[in-house]
C-alpha cells in the first residue's frame, strides 16, 4: 500500500478494535510462526530454570495476537526470542516463512520490536532519533522524511517534536519509540507492555494506533497485564503461566471452552481449577 494511502486510512476514526481483530483472514498464511519454543536461564546455584516450555502459535497479517500472563510467565522471554534477542534452547521461529536463525538480518528487517522501558538518547530530540534510525535501516533521505513526517501526524507528535528526549513525558516517550520501532515501516510489530504507566490520553491514543496499523494489514503480537485491553484489541489470545501456553483462541473461544464470561474467570479457572470463581 502506498504510504500517502495508508495515512488517508490511519488519520481517519480507528475502527473498533476488535472488528479489526475479527476481520484478519485465517486463510491468510502467518507472518510469525513460533514452533515449540523452549528456553533454560541458569540459577547462582549452577541449576537451569526452564522459563519458556514448548510454546506454539501463529500471527497472520491484520491480527492482533496477545500474550496474558502474570509476572514470571515467560510473556517477555518469549516476545524477544521471536523478536530475535534472545536464542531459544529448542524449537524455532519463522517470519514471513524464513527461518529466524538462519536468515538473522532479513527477519530483525521485517519487526518493529518496542518495550515499555525501551531507552532513548537523552539529548536527541525525536525527530533526530527517528532520522537516526532511518539512516541504519538504510532509507532514502527522500524517504526519512516521507516517514518521519507520517509518524508525526500519526502519534500526534507535532507538539513535542523538537524536545530533547530527556525532557519528554512517559507517554510522549511512548510515543516517539513507537514511531523508532516503525520507521521503516515492518510488516510485523512486537510489543512488550506497549501501554504500561501511561496516562488515559496516552494510553487510548496508543491502543488507537495498534488497532489502525492492524487495519493496513501488519502482524501484531503484543503482551500485556491489561485485561481490557486484551478483550477489546485482540483476535486471538494466548494465556501464558508458569512458562508455558496453557490456553490460546479468541475470547469467545475461551469463555465457551471454560464456560466463563471474563477474561479473569477464564485464566483463573484454568490456573487454579479446583477453586471457585466470584462473579462480579
Amino acid at each position: 500500500m502506498e504510504l500517502s494511502a495508508a495515512n488517508e486510512i490511519a488519520r481517519s476514526e480507528a475502527p473498533a478494535p476488535s472488528a479489526v481483530a475479527a476481520d484478519a483472514s485465517n486463510a491468510a498464511p502467518p507472518l510469525i510462526r513460533a514452533v515449540n519454543l523452549r528456553k533454560l536461564f541458569p540459577t547462582p546455584e549452577g541449576r537451569e530454570i526452564e522459563a519458556v516450555r514448548d510454546v506454539s502459535f501463529e500471527v497472520r497479517a491484520g491480527q492482533i495476537y496477545g500474550l496474558l500472563g502474570p509476572n514470571g510467565a515467560g510473556k517477555t522471554t518469549t516476545l524477544r526470542i521471536v523478536s530475535g534477542l534472545l536464542r531459544a534452547a529448542s524449537g524455532r521461529v519463522e517470519i514471513s516463512g524464513y527461518d529466524a536463525t538462519d536468515e538473522p538480518e532479513f527477519v530483525r528487517r521485517k519487526i518493529g520490536f518496542l518495550t515499555s522501558n525501551t531507552g532513548l538518547y537523552a539529548r536527541l530530540t525525536p525527530i533526530e532519533v527517528l532520522r537516526y534510525f532511518g539512516v541504519l535501516y538504510d532509507l532514502s533521505r527522500e524517504a526519512i522524511d516521507e516517514r518521519v513526517e507520517a509518524l508525526v501526524e500519526l502519534l500526534e507528535m507535532h507538539k513535542f517534536k523538537e524536545t530533547r528526549c530527556g525532557a519528554l513525558s512517559t507517554g510522549q516517550k511512548q510515543r516517539t519509540n513507537i514511531a523508532r520501532a516503525l520507521i521503516a515501516d515492518p510488516p510485523i510489530l512486537i510489543m512488550d507492555e506497549p501501554t504500561l504507566g501511561l496516562d488515559v490520553i496516552s494510553n487510548r491514543l496508543i491502543l488507537r494506533f495498534i488497532a489502525q496499523q492492524a487495519a493496513l494489514g501488519k502482524a501484531i503480537l503484543l503482551s500485556t497485564h491489561a485485561l481490557d485491553e486484551i478483550e477489546r484489541l485482540c483476535g486471538r489470545i494466548g494465556l501464558m503461566h508458569s512458562g508455558t501456553l496453557i490456553a490460546e483462541g479468541s475470547l469467545a473461544e475461551l469463555c465457551a471452552r471454560t464456560g466463563k464470561d471474563r477474561l479473569s474467570e477464564v485464566f483463573l479457572s484454568l490456573v487454579h481449577p479446583d477453586e471457585p470463581t466470584f462473579a462480579h
